[in-house]
């Protein structure tokens, strides 16, 4: 079963990092660095049993040619789903952009930015798919 493009299995992970910062911005509210909600939110999503890699480097492609000095990866969950960490006033639009060519680069299906120095959690998700 899938929903539009995306399987049954991203989708429920995709709610369950939904959930997990809920959780998170629940506890910690808003106004602490990038790196503390990045760390709570993979510990978050460890617990429900999720493979999390941090901060992790992934290599791209171009004109033939692999570049290890490619993308850095926040959080990338069950090699599936890209999440990227923000604790800003303001989302840049540049960020969008670049979940959405890490997307394509990556060939991965879903991503979400996720500002977390907001007052509702629920105004600093923003989900993207390719």
């Amino acid at each position: 079963m899938s929903f539009g493009d995306l399987s049954f299995d991203e989708e429920r992970i995709g709610k369950l990092i939904v959930n997990s910062s809920f959780k998170v911005h629940k506890n910690l509210g808003p106004g602490l660095l990038e790196k503390v909600y990045e760390v709570c939110l993979a510990h978050e999503l460890r617990k429900l049993g999720l493979d999390v890699k941090r901060q992790i480097t992934i290599p791209i492609v171009y004109d033939g040619i692999k570049f290890d000095e490619g993308l850095r990866l926040d959080l990338l969950i069950e090699d599936k789903i890209i999440i990227e960490i923000k604790a800003v006033e303001q989302v840049n639009p540049v960020w969008e952009a670049q979940i959405i060519s890490h997307l394509r680069l990556t060939r991965l299906k879903l991503g979400y930015l996720i500002n977390f120095n907001v007052p509702l959690i629920k105004k600093g998700i923003r989900r993207y798919r390719n």
